[in-house]
């Protein structure tokens, strides 16, 4: 028992960390595009932070529930809602066999992810439940999903520790988004002029982008003579420049090798900003080190360690609202015995009020 899509959305696809380790036999690596959304709903979940997760873009699905659930959303507000009403997102939320999950208009960012307890039931192939699309591979029979498709739970769903305080501030998105970048590894391929006008100009994503990669459109950025090289591996977040002069940034479904120039590299924390990026958004692109690079990757990871530490810590034990007060003692009830025989009339005085019973023994 798990889920079951009732509609399937723009594109929803089921992706974990990635087919690694096999880019260089010409297999893509895939996985999620926005890493830190994806591992926040993992762990808000009480999930391994590979896990399988839904990718949600823009347009988001319609999801029944056919077994109770604790699912978390996080990244792109696409305005989620459990059966019909508005749902938090950012925290981990208990859902019983039979709601539905659904999506509204966007509101912030492009890709939103769906954790759900206990991961997804699907096959890994090459170490990885990913589905990458273009080679008809992973995920659910290597395709986005449709209407009709049924998975279930990998693990019975249970309720992680301390679920009422699984709780995070959402990320924010949208207007001008500053990466970091380092340089290379072909930025010798460019003019002095062209790695100025890279770093101090704003670029627009254009309507072409996808999980492959975003080509961006604004000033030219000037080659030493044009923009080929000899095909070489591509990295996630690598900048390509080709003879237009106009950067493409290489995501998730990327190919393995290109023959274009790359000025440069987003830097790993940075690209999670990149893949909320939607058609209109704009980028600009600022020079660091390696040294900053890799200190702002352990930054993140130790943030990653010490939210679950965090979220699977013993809570204290409340403390126990005070016993309420014992009621006040009641005078003692005064009886007074009435002359006759057979059944016994008493007159009882309790509490200040004046009470006339009989009493019978019963045989």
């Amino acid at each position: 028992m798990g889920i079951m899509m009732l509609q399937s959305g723009l594109l929803t696809t089921i992706q974990d960390a990635g087919r690694r380790g096999y880019q260089r036999y010409g297999m893509g690596v895939s996985g999620a595009v926005d890493v830190h959304a994806y591992i926040y709903a993992n762990i808000l979940v009480g999930n391994r932070q590979n896990e399988a997760v839904l990718e949600v873009t823009l347009l988001g699905p319609k999801i029944e529930f056919t077994s109770n659930s604790v699912i978390a959303v996080t990244g792109g507000d696409l305005s989620p809602a459990i059966d019909g009403t508005p749902m938090p997102m950012y925290r981990a939320v208990q859902i019983q066999k039979g709601s539905i999950l659904s999506f509204g208009a966007p509101k912030t960012g492009c890709r939103a992810y769906i954790a759900f307890a206990g991961g997804l039931a699907i096959t890994p192939i090459m170490g990885s439940r990913s589905t990458y699309i273009k080679a008809n591979l992973g995920g659910y029979e290597g395709r986005r999903l449709l209407a009709g498709d049924e998975i279930a739970f990998r693990r019975p769903a249970s309720c992680p520790a301390n679920v009422e305080s699984r709780i995070m501030e959402p990320d924010t998105f949208g207007g001008t988004y500053t990466v970091r970048v380092l340089m290379g590894p072909q930025d010798d391929s460019f003019t002095e002029k062209g790695i100025e006008t890279f770093l101090s100009e704003t670029y627009t994503v254009t309507n072409e982008f996808d999980r492959m990669g975003y080509r961006l459109t604004g000033p030219k950025i000037e080659h030493v003579t044009d923009g080929n090289i000899i095909t070489d591996g591509i990295a996630f977040g690598a900048v390509q420049v080709p003879d237009g002069g106009e950067p493409i940034i290489m995501l998730a479904d990327r190919q393995t090798t290109g023959g274009y120039a790359k000025i440069a590299s987003i830097i790993n924390v940075d690209m999670p900003m990149i893949a909320q990026c939607k058609a209109g958004d704009q980028i600009r692109f600022q020079k660091t080190d390696i040294e900053t690079a890799q200190k702002a990757f352990r930054d993140q990871r130790a943030k990653y360690r010490a939210m679950r530490e965090a979220f699977d810590a013993p809570q204290p034990a409340s403390e126990k609202p005070p016993a309420p007060a014992a009621p006040a003692p009641q005078p003692a009830a005064k009886a007074a015995a009435v002359s006759g025989t057979g059944p016994h009339p008493y007159r009882i005085v309790l509490g200040g009020k004046t009470y006339d019973v009989t009493v019978e023994a019963i045989e």
